[in-house]
């Protein structure tokens, strides 16, 4: 990064091509400047990351925030008339308009601007039923009206791509839907992550658009279920909800795991305790509902008892509660005071959908557990076949999931996708569009990674019988 300040009479530099996608060589031309001196060539662009709040009960989502930094990308010499040349790379980073400054003794003497443009790529071109259609945007805009775009299939909305951590590049994946026969696949602009369909007619029309079909070559039936968990990543905010690691005075704990579905069995380790003395464990996890105005709380759930050995040291089992997802907090309490308090995350986990074979116009319930109480992991956004119908919530029903959807289209296979999203946005924000909506790139770019979260998708599929 590079402080600079810009000059009284700015001159102006010549780039030629002045747009393309990431990769792109490009002249930087400029003359009438100081004579025999180097020049940094620097890069205006932003650092973007969501904007999160983690409370003791809650995490809101508060929008993105967008600083500006500058950055040098290349050098250059003027030579003895002041003429500047030199050859750049445009880097992997967010659309639109970057400013680019040549700068000499920390002034911007003279400036120009790169358009970096989008670039699409949806693959494989065929295959059956359930194929993995890998879908690739570079060059999504840093910006609340080009910084996401929506995915289609066959006209129906199956979610959205950003890029917000990930400096413009999102990478994607969903699965072909039926029937046999070509379907139209397109990528649109997307300014609040659903499709703006005029956007020819907007402020923002450079941001384009990209049509593709793929060919659905046969049924094979329904593919397996599958969970798609984020990898584990070091969260890089130590605030998440409930309340966060502490020990009091010379004591140590530790788990065995810091995360896992419910009903699993985590071991507690600690040392310092009071020796022969009875020790609680609790689970501190929220109760209660966003639904009505007596709100939720966080309260403590006994886990149970144990006795700490002669030397202070304690080893005991417990069992995760059937209970929320998300993050909670085991305590160890002596005498009624907190020794030792835990972070443990509980992952989603998938239960059944129920019957798999049905008839056109019948129901069919699909189950979960460990849903959080979080706008980060209370809700899922369900497609089918591709298509957006809602969104499913598992705070007031303690954790569970089990929604009743109709069983819909010909005979054959069809796909249902369950996707995280965020329940709600808080103001003051800039951008809290993303409400309800399926992230498709939720392994890279949902709010919640940063805060450890790690919210899954859920693939899943029936059979439609006559």
């Amino acid at each position: 990064m590079i402080a600079s300040t810009p000059a009284a009479n700015m001159k102006l530099l010549n780039v030629t091509p002045a747009s393309g996608p990431i990769g792109t060589k490009f002249t930087v031309t400029g003359e009438g400047l100081p004579a025999s001196k180097s020049f940094d060539l620097v890069w205006g662009t932003a650092n973007v990351r969501y904007v999160l709040n983690p409370l003791p009960d809650n995490v809101e989502y508060r929008g993105r925030q967008f600083d500006r930094v500058n950055a040098v990308i290349g050098h250059a010499q003027s030579d003895s008339a002041g003429k500047l040349s030199a050859e750049l790379t445009a880097p992997e980073d967010y659309g639109d308009v970057h400013d680019l400054y040549a700068v000499s003794g920390g002034v911007q003497l003279a400036k120009a601007g790169f358009q970096i443009t989008r670039t699409f790529s949806i693959s494989p071109a065929s295959g059956p039923i359930g194929t993995p259609l890998t879908i690739k945007v570079t060059g999504l805009g840093s910006l609340p009206y080009t910084s996401t775009a929506a995915v289609l299939y066959d006209n129906g909305y199956a979610g959205l791509v950003s890029a917000t951590t990930t400096r413009g590049t999102a990478v994607a994946t969903i699965r072909a839907s039926g029937p046999v026969g070509t379907h139209a696949l397109e990528i649109a602009p997307a300014s609040a992550g659903v499709p703006y369909l005029d956007i020819e007619q907007s402020a923002v029309a450079f941001v384009g658009k990209y049509r593709t079909t793929f060919r659905v070559t046969e049924d094979t039936g329904p593919p397996r279920a599958r969970v798609e968990l984020p990898p584990p990543v070091q969260a890089t905010e130590a605030s998440r909800t409930t309340l966060t690691a502490s020990t009091a005075a010379g004591v140590a704990a530790d788990l065995s795991s810091q995360s896992g579905i419910v009903l699993s069995k985590v071991q507690v380790k600690a040392s310092g305790l009071g020796a022969n003395t009875p020790v609680l464990l609790q689970w501190l996890t929220a109760t209660g509902t966003r639904a009505t105005s007596s709100g939720w709380t966080i309260q403590a759930i006994p886990l149970g008892q144990a006795t700490a050995a002669a030397d202070g040291s304690l080893t005991a089992t417990i069992q995760v509660p059937d209970a929320l997802g998300g993050w909670h907090t085991i305590q160890l309490l002596q005498g009624g005071t907190v020794k030792a308090q835990l972070p443990y995350h509980v992952l989603h986990s998938f239960v059944s959908i129920s019957p798999q074979t049905v008839k056109a116009g019948d129901v069919f319930s699909i189950h979960l557990k460990g849903i959080g109480w979080t706008e980060l992991d209370n809700t899922m956004a369900v497609t089918y076949d591709n298509k957006y119908i809602g969104y499913a919530c598992g705070f007031y029903s303690n954790g569970d999931i089990n929604m009743n959807l109709v069983a819909t289209g010909g005979p054959g296979t069809h796909l249902i996708d369950l996707y995280p999203t965020i329940y709600r946005g808080k103001v003051p924000a800039a951008d809290t569009w993303l409400e309800h909506l399926p992230f498709l790139d939720f392994l890279q770019d949902a709010p919640g990674l940063a805060l450890g979260y790690r919210v899954p998708a859920y693939h899943l599929a029936i059979r439609v019988v006559t």
